[in-house]
């Protein structure tokens, strides 16, 4: 009897639809208040003035602010603002100046799309600076422009400066709030990974989100130069607070050992760390009082030995000074721990890697040729209101949002859902002060939307942008179709130019990435047992393990990112990110081995740990040969019963891991 056929399934690959998946996070309230008010208001007194197009390029500019405002820490806050908005008021300048030449507007618009693109690769806010330059230099290119020229840049620079303003109400009240939240959730989310110890899958989980969460500290609490540190005694101690927490992270891969082998630890343990991030949280000192289980293994001796010592430094009320060793002493170098050095050194630094960095100049380039086409395109076809098109453009090619298949797509489908607003809106309310309350609703949605994703944060943005533009050139509802097509025509032009035309998109490098990963955790493996003195050898591993959990979050995203592209490249990273997986249970499986030996436990012979370190080259050497995961079945001889026994394991199981063909 012949089997009924399976019934086709008609819905679209999960690479497309993705990004279309609302993320499960909460709404911002505070700052959908803040976007309201800076959006809305300076329409209002625009209005009142009887100058509705100033209130609405003071608008453009409170936008730039809100979407740029998205660190926590008020200092970096500043930053995060009031930098990006000087680039912003010079490519507004650049733009007017080249306005209505025609292919020497194509000219400065290509040049300045090559520095963006360049710029965007040094830090985040050196991305939002360069997106800034760029929009803004289109958007003078495009759109008429009060005289005299210098009028745009100031009204723009304005309303980022309103939302700086608003932005800064309540640091008085709140001034190391954010710091000391963020300190106090990575206490707890190292407390929720004890807790995870002993379960493979949820552990793996709870260890990616502590890497996030104290990345997200450290660059919270380090944002400010080394010597200010000094002058702000609330810092010192955050960060002390955060340091001591690094015992704490490398005891844990050996209490998840210990948890395997043995059984769940006691809950008295998550329960103490808890506790711990409550009393940071509240700023509690005295003497800390902790109730646990009297340690029998290296790896209990291990976690108690750190977390009494985090609780005594977490409740001491006047943290210890700076070791003469840090970059007070040497501006030019960096700490262990991530501590930036003096701001001319970081300039210097990040221009030299800017001019000499490959990925730079590819990623400019790139962004060069699409802009030169969109401008190119619309010079020599009579497109009303173009600017829309090079817009859409920028958007889309912004490399550190994402795929750029991904978001063409997103962002076609995100135009088109705030279209449909905007045509209500357009088609429904008068022009005037009725602009006033409905940017009061539609400028809430974007801070809301923007925390759902791409699509979401594209669909808030369109309805607003086309507001403020009508109120700039009066065009109405006659202008939402063109923009609609305008927005189909940049993302066709960033697939095909920026896509499709650079084979490095479509033969993903993702194996290059994951190969300096491996490599680098043969060196922390070899590093990790090497004869050195303890305390220059703690603080190597201590950095060596910081940097390579790091570079492995950076390898995670990408792979993620690689995830959402169409064949090849994302079956590609599908076949591959078990492997991913299995480099950072060796990362943990090292430090595990080592926290046990400096509890107790016998050191591994030299020829074990050279024969893994070994095995470790072999496979980075592999990965950087090959697309195709290929099987290895590799011997690992040595004791069964030593703490490297857990590390050859999972390096065996590492090397077995194997995928189809995809070349």
């Amino acid at each position: 009897m012949a089997r009924p056929a399976r019934p086709v399934r008609l819905s679209p690959p999960a690479w497309l639809t993705a990004g279309l998946r609302p993320d499960p996070t909460p709404i911002p309230w505070a700052a959908v208040v803040r976007a309201s008010v800076a959006l809305s208001a300076p329409l209002a007194v625009g209005l009142a003035a009887g100058q509705p197009a100033y209130g609405a390029l003071v608008s453009m500019g409170a936008l730039s602010g809100v979407i740029g405002d998205t660190a926590d820490a008020y200092r970096m806050r500043i930053f995060n603002i009031a930098v990006p908005q000087l680039f912003g008021a010079l490519g507004v300048t650049l733009g007017t100046l080249v306005f209505g030449h025609g292919w020497l507007a194509v000219g400065v618009l290509t040049l300045v799309a090559l520095v963006s693109g360049m710029i965007s690769s040094i830090g985040a806010v050196a991305s939002v600076s360069g997106l800034l330059l760029l929009l803004n230099c289109v958007v003078g290119a495009g759109l008429p422009m009060p005289e005299p020229w210098w009028m745009a840049p100031l009204l723009l620079g304005l309303g980022g400066l309103f939302v700086l303003l608003l932005t800064l109400l309540g640091w008085p009240l709140r001034r190391a709030a954010p710091e000391r939240a963020a300190v106090a959730a990575t206490y707890r989310a190292v407390a929720e990974l004890y807790e995870a110890t002993g379960t493979t899958t949820a552990y793996d989980e709870q260890r990616q989100a502590v890497t996030a969460s104290l990345n997200q500290s450290y660059d919270l609490v380090l944002a400010r130069r080394t010597r200010q540190h000094g002058r702000a005694p609330h810092l010192v101690r955050l960060l002390s607070q955060l340091n001591v927490l690094v015992p704490l992270l490398e005891a844990a891969p050996a209490a998840h050992l210990r948890a395997r082998l043995v059984g769940p630890l006691s809950p008295a343990i998550p329960a103490a760390v808890r506790e711990l991030a409550d009393a940071v949280e509240e700023g509690r000192t005295g003497t800390p009082v902790l109730d646990l289980p009297t340690p029998e293994r290296p790896a209990e001796k291990a976690v108690d030995h750190a977390l009494r010592h985090a609780a005594a430094v977490v409740h001491k009320a006047e943290p210890d000074p700076p070791p003469r060793s840090s970059t007070r002493g040497d501006p030019h170098v960096d700490d262990r721990l991530g501590r930036p050095a003096a701001l001319r050194v970081r300039v210097r630094r990040a221009s030299r890697d800017v001019m000499l960095s490959e990925a730079s100049w590819r990623y400019g380039l790139r962004l060069a040729l699409c802009i030169g086409l969109a401008q190119a395109l619309v010079s020599l076809i009579a497109v009303p209101r173009s600017y829309w098109v090079a817009l859409t453009v920028t958007f889309v090619m912004k490399p550190d949002f994402g795929s750029v298949f991904s978001r063409a797509v997103l962002r076609a489908f995100g135009t088109a859902a705030g279209l449909v607003l905007a045509a209500l809106v357009l088609a429904e309310v008068p022009r005037g002060w009725w602009d006033v309350p409905v940017m009061i609703v539609l400028a809430a949605l974007i801070p809301a939307f923007s925390a759902k994703g791409y699509a979401f944060q594209t669909a808030a943005i369109t309805p607003v942008i086309l507001l403020l533009s009508d109120t700039l050139n009066q065009q109405g509802f006659d202008l939402v179709l063109p923009r609609l097509y305008d927005s189909l025509i940049g993302c066709a032009i960033a697939l095909v130019a920026g896509y499709l035309l650079w084979p490095e998109s479509w033969h993903t490098r993702i194996g290059d990435r994951l190969a300096d990963a491996v490599a680098d955790t043969a060196a922390y493996v070899e590093s990790a047992f090497a004869p050195t003195h303890p305390q220059h050898h703690a603080t190597e591993r201590h950095r060596a393990r910081r940097k390579l959990y790091r570079d492995l979050s950076t390898v995670r995203s990408e792979f993620q990112r690689a995830l959402t592209e169409p064949p090849p490249t994302g079956p590609l990273a599908a076949a591959w990110w078990p492997l991913v997986v299995a480099v950072e249970r060796i990362v943990d499986a090292t430090t595990a081995a080592r926290i046990r030996v400096d509890h107790g436990a016998p050191a591994p012979d030299a020829s074990e740990v050279a024969a893994v370190e070994r095995e470790l080259r072999e496979l980075s050497e592999g990965l950087r040969s090959s697309e195709t995961l290929v099987e290895v079945r590799t011997e690992l001889p040595g004791d069964e019963n030593g703490v490297l026994a857990p590390l050859r394991q999972e390096v065996r199981a590492a090397r077995a891991i194997a995928g189809p063909d995809l070349r």
